[in-house]
C-alpha cells in the first residue's frame, strides 16, 4: 500500500446489536481488530448508550451495558435502526435526534484503537453494513457530516463488498480460484462465492449469494451437505467461515469436506478488516486491479471524448463499479463545433463504446470555442444516470445565459 506509515484507515461493521472495529496502517501486513478487554479475542462492541440521568457524560459498549442494570442510568439501544427511522429520542429531559447519537457512537469506537493502538489518528473510515439502502446511506452521510469527515474520507460498503477488498488482498494462493465465505448465526446459514473474470482488464468480480438456510438438528451432516452442493464442480483455492453459530466445535464431518484441497479460515471480524482494505485501496485505486459489480456498483462508464492540451483523450464522469448511491461528476468544457455533447457509454467488461449525441437546443449563436458549459453527472440507479449542463457563457466577452438542458441516459 502506498500509503504513510503514520496514517491510519479504520474499519467499523456495524448493525443494530454491536460493532466491531479494525485499524490499518502500511507498516503493518493485515488489519488488527480492537476489542474493549485487553487480550480479549472478544470484538462485539454493544450497540449502546448510557447516561445518567443527573449527568452529561455518555457512556458506551459493555460499560453502558453493565450500566443499563441499575435504575440512575437511562439506556439507548437500536441506535442504527432509530437513526434510519428518524426517531427523536428523550433522555434526561433532553430530546436527541438518532442521528446525532449514532454519530456519537461512532465516534467512541473510533476512538478506542486510538487510545490502544498509538495511532496518530484516522486518515479514512468505512463502515460496513449487512445491506445498503438509500435510507441507511442518508444516515451516514449526516453521520459523516457530523464527525466533520469529508467524501475522501469516509466511505461504507456491504458485507459483500467488504468480503471482496478481504479476499483480494491476500496472498494470490488464496483467491487463485474461486473464494467462499459462509456466515451462520445461530442455526441460519448464508454463503457469498466470488469469482474473477480474468479475459478482462480490469478483471470483473462478481460475487452470487446464497441466500438463509436453516441446519437441521444435525448440524454437521446439514452443513456438509450444503458445501458440497454449493461447490460442486468448482475449484475453490479458499473458504472462509464467519459468525457464532459456527462456535462449539461441532464440525466433524464437514470440517473434512471443507478441508478437501482448499485452505480454511475461520474468524468474526472478516467484514471489519475488510473495510479497512476497502478503505486503504481508496488511496491508489489506479493500482487495483479489479472491478466489483455488485447489486450497489454502477454498471458502465459514462465518459466524454475531449481535447487537452491539444491531446485527445477520455473524461470519465462517472466510473463502473463505484457505489451508485455516491456516483457523482463534474467537469467544465468549452464547446467546439455543432452545438452538442457526446457521450460515450461502455460496459467494464467491453472494448466497444455506445455514444449518445444530446443536442443543446435554444443554444445562443456564438462564435466557435467562446461557450464554456458546466457537466454534472449523478447516477440515480446502477444503470441510469442524471445529466445536467450549464451555459456559463465565456467571461466578459459573452455572458452566460444559465440556461440548463437535463437529460437522463439508461445501459
Amino acid at each position: 500500500m502506498d500509503r504513510e506509515k503514520n496514517s491510519c484507515c479504520l474499519g467499523i461493521d456495524l448493525n443494530d446489536s454491536y460493532a466491531m472495529v479494525s485499524f490499518y496502517q502500511a507498516s503493518m501486513e493485515e488489519p488488527q481488530t480492537v476489542s474493549m478487554i485487553a487480550g480479549s479475542e472478544n470484538y462485539k462492541i454493544p450497540a449502546i448508550l448510557a447516561r445518567k440521568k443527573n449527568v452529561g457524560m455518555w457512556y458506551y459498549g459493555d460499560e453502558a451495558g453493565r450500566m443499563a442494570k441499575t435504575s440512575e442510568v437511562i439506556c439507548v439501544d437500536c441506535l442504527l435502526r432509530r437513526a434510519v427511522n428518524g426517531e427523536v429520542i428523550g433522555v434526561g429531559g433532553e430530546n436527541y435526534d438518532a442521528v446525532d447519537l449514532l454519530a456519537l457512537f461512532i465516534k467512541k469506537v473510533m476512538e478506542l484503537p486510538l487510545k490502544l493502538g498509538n495511532l496518530p489518528g484516522v486518515d479514512r473510515l468505512a463502515i460496513t453494513v449487512d445491506r445498503l439502502t438509500r435510507e441507511n446511506m442518508e444516515v451516514f452521510w449526516k453521520v459523516a457530516s457530523r464527525l466533520e469527515l469529508s467524501a475522501e474520507q469516509f466511505l461504507v460498503l456491504d458485507h459483500k463488498e467488504s468480503f471482496y477488498y478481504f479476499a483480494l488482498s491476500q496472498k494470490e494462493e488464496l483467491w487463485r480460484h474461486d473464494v467462499f465465505l459462509y456466515a451462520c448465526e445461530k442455526d441460519l446459514i448464508y454463503s457469498y462465492d466470488l469469482k474473477r473474470d480474468m479475459r478482462t482488464s480490469p478483471q470483473v468480480i462478481s460475487i452470487h449469494e446464497a441466500g438463509k438456510r436453516a441446519l437441521r438438528e444435525d448440524r454437521d451432516k446439514s452443513f456438509g451437505e450444503i458445501l458440497a452442493q454449493s461447490m460442486e464442480n468448482r475449484i475453490v483455492s479458499t473458504v472462509y467461515l464467519v459468525g457464532d453459530g459456527f462456535d462449539g466445535g461441532w464440525m466433524q464431518e464437514s470440517l473434512g469436506i471443507l478441508c478437501r484441497g482448499r485452505r480454511a479460515f475461520m474468524g468474526k471480524n472478516l467484514f471489519s478488516k475488510g473495510a479497512c482494505y476497502g478503505a486503504a485501496v481508496r488511496d491508489h485505486e489506479e493500482k487495483w486491479p479489479y472491478i466489483y459489480m455488485g447489486e450497489n456498483e454502477m454498471k458502465f462508464n459514462l465518459s466524454l471524448k475531449v481535447k487537452d492540451r491539444g491531446e485527445v483523450a477520455f473524461y470519465n464522469l462517472i466510473s463502473a463499479g463505484k457505489n451508485w448511491f455516491e456516483a457523482k461528476g463534474e467537469c467544465e468544457v468549452i464547446l467546439c463545433g455543432s452545438p452538442q455533447i457526446d457521450f460515450w457509454k461502455q460496459l467494464p467488461n467491453s472494448r466497444e463504446a455506445v455514444i449518445e449525441t444530446f443536442e443543446l437546443t435554444d443554444l445562443p449563436l456564438r462564435p466557435d470555442k467562446t461557450t464554456r458549459l458546466r457537466i454534472t453527472a449523478r447516477a440515480v440507479s446502477d444503470d441510469k444516470i442524471a445529466i445536467e449542463i450549464r451555459d456559463l457563457g465565456f467571461g466578459e466577452l459573452f455572458r452566460g445565459t444559465d440556461k440548463t438542458w437535463k437529460y437522463t441516459t439508461v445501459m
